[in-house]
C-alpha cells in the first residue's frame, strides 16, 4: 500500500488497516481487506491496473484478490469498461456488505455440511439395523447418529438465519436509522 501523503490519507489509512484486520478475523487475506478498504474510500470505479498501482501488488495477486472479493460480494464488477478494462467498485453499505459476505460464507458451510451429513445418516442407520453389526460398533454408530441429527437441527436453524439475513430482517430498522442520520447531516438524533 502506498504511504499516505496528507492528514486525510493518514486517517483513511487507519480505517483501511482496521478493515483489513477485521476481514482477517473472518478468514479473508489481510491484503484483500486492505484492497477492499482502499476501494471503499474511492469515489469512482477502479481498474485492476489502478488497484495494482495503489497496492503495489503483482497483477496475478491483484486478480486473485479481486476475484475473491467479487465472489464474497464485497466488490462488484461493473458491466461498463474503461478503455476495454474491467471496472470494479466496493460495496460501501456495511449492512449490505455484512449481509452479502456472511450469507455467502454461511450458505457454503450449510451446503458442504448438509451434503456430507445427508449422505452419512442413511449409511449409519443401515449399519445400526444390520443384524451382523457388532454391538460395540452399533452403539458407536448410534452415538454418531445422535450427534449428526443434532447437527441437522443446527443447520436447519442456520439455513433459516441465512434466509432471514438475506431478506434484511435483522437490520432494516438500523439501516433506516443510519439513513435518517445521514439525511440530517451526519448527526444522530440523540446528540441534538
Amino acid at each position: 500500500m502506498q504511504e499516505p501523503s496528507s492528514p486525510r490519507e493518514e486517517l483513511r489509512a487507519k480505517v483501511i488497516d482496521a478493515i483489513a484486520q477485521t476481514m482477517d478475523l473472518y478468514g479473508v487475506n489481510y491484503s484483500f481487506g486492505q484492497l477492499y478498504g482502499i476501494m471503499f474510500f474511492e469515489d469512482k470505479p477502479l481498474t485492476l491496473e489502478e488497484m495494482k498501482t495503489s497496492m503495489c501488488m503483482s497483477k496475478s495477486n491483484m486478480s486473485y484478490a479481486v476475484r475473491s472479493l467479487v465472489e464474497s460480494k464485497m466488490v462488484t464488477k461493473l458491466n461498463e469498461k474503461e478503455e476495454r478494462k474491467d471496472l470494479y467498485v466496493a460495496e460501501t453499505d456495511f449492512f449490505k456488505a455484512f449481509q452479502s459476505f456472511f450469507t455467502t460464507k454461511l450458505q457454503r458451510e450449510i451446503d458442504v455440511m448438509r451434503e456430507a451429513i445427508d449422505a452419512v445418516i442413511p449409511e449409519l442407520s443401515e449399519t445400526i439395523l444390520k443384524l451382523d453389526t457388532p454391538e460395540e460398533e452399533r452403539r458407536l454408530c448410534l452415538e454418531d447418529l445422535h450427534k449428526l441429527k443434532h447437527a441437522v437441527g443446527y443447520y436447519e436453524w442456520l439455513q433459516q438465519f441465512v434466509l432471514d439475513l438475506q431478506s434484511g430482517k435483522y437490520f432494516k430498522a438500523e439501516r433506516d436509522a443510519v439513513e435518517e442520520i445521514r439525511l440530517k447531516g451526519g448527526h444522530s438524533v440523540e446528540n441534538k
